[in-house]
């Protein structure tokens, strides 16, 4: 029963963990949305990557349920994959 209780325990603290990492990183992605806030001297393949990069760290983060490799890799890939729907237009 008692270590029952302790992976309650451990799976709640995951799962605050979890939702803290989420929140703190959609509140950086804010930051850095707001950093580029001077847009106009930024080509519009810079800005595909900027906003792919934030978009892709986020959603690496939430799908790799918070590991720092997985924030990483989303954030890269975002990043590449924004720079090239920022090189077509």
């Amino acid at each position: 029963m008692v270590k029952v209780m302790e992976l309650n325990h451990a799976k709640e603290c995951i799962m605050k963990r979890s939702t803290t990492l989420k929140a703190l990183s959609a509140t950086a992605l804010c930051f850095v949305m707001a950093g580029c806030s001077t847009w106009d001297s930024m080509s519009s393949r810079q800005k595909g990557a900027t906003a792919g990069a934030g978009v892709g760290g986020v959603a690496g983060a939430a799908i790799s349920g918070g590991s720092v490799l997985g924030t990483v890799g989303g954030a890269a890939i975002g990043g590449v994959v924004g720079d090239q729907i920022g090189k077509r237009q």
